[in-house]
């Protein structure tokens, strides 16, 4: 090989492999590196670009009941089980239609382009099925607030959060698991 190709290569190939690098680190750093699901930062672009393409996007807000209770008596082994199993129970409902995250902890959002074609109650039936974790049946709760985009005046994400937030704090506050449109 020429060496003026080799030193016009050399230095090239590094910048890709540099850019390669760049590229996994940010795409890993959207993701929860336990259950697999968008991070707040990676949820919002695309939660975001989901509202701008569709007018009748929903934002969903879940919350596991009695997380902290099910982790104390159960172990973090078996809390790491939950939030895995409720991310893919999330993810699965979402399907093609949506896009679900983990915003922290016992915190997980989606967001739909058109809630009337999703089954809200099959959600909500999935988030509070028991979870099998070594030969013992985990009670599974989740309280799901959701705010439909176009009942908002204007369509922000962060009011759209603000009203999920509410709907899924008064679902909790009648003491039943399920879940409460925005109003």
């Amino acid at each position: 090989m020429d060496l003026q190709i080799a030193a016009i290569l050399v230095p090239l190939l590094g910048w890709a492999v540099h850019g390669s690098v760049l590229a996994y680190r940010l795409a890993s750093a959207r993701r929860d590196p336990l259950t697999g699901l968008h991070t707040r930062a990676g949820w919002t672009a695309r939660a975001e670009h989901c509202i701008r393409r569709h007018p009748s996007t929903a934002v969903l807000l879940v919350d596991l009941d009695r997380f902290k209770t099910l982790n104390d008596t159960h172990g973090h082994a078996a809390g790491d089980a939950a939030l895995v199993a409720t991310a893919d129970r999330l993810r699965a409902w979402c399907g093609r239609h949506g896009t679900a995250g983990r915003l922290g902890g016992d915190e997980f959002v989606a967001v739909v382009r058109d809630l009337a074609a999703a089954d809200l109650d099959a959600l909500t039936a999935a988030l509070n099925r028991p979870l099998s974790y070594n030969g013992v049946s985990l009670p599974l709760a989740a309280s799901v607030g959701v705010c439909h985009l176009p009942e908002l005046p204007v369509p922000l994400l962060t009011d759209a959060l603000a009203a999920a937030d509410a709907a899924m704090y008064a679902t909790k506050g009648r003491g039943r698991r399920g879940s409460r449109l925005s109003h």
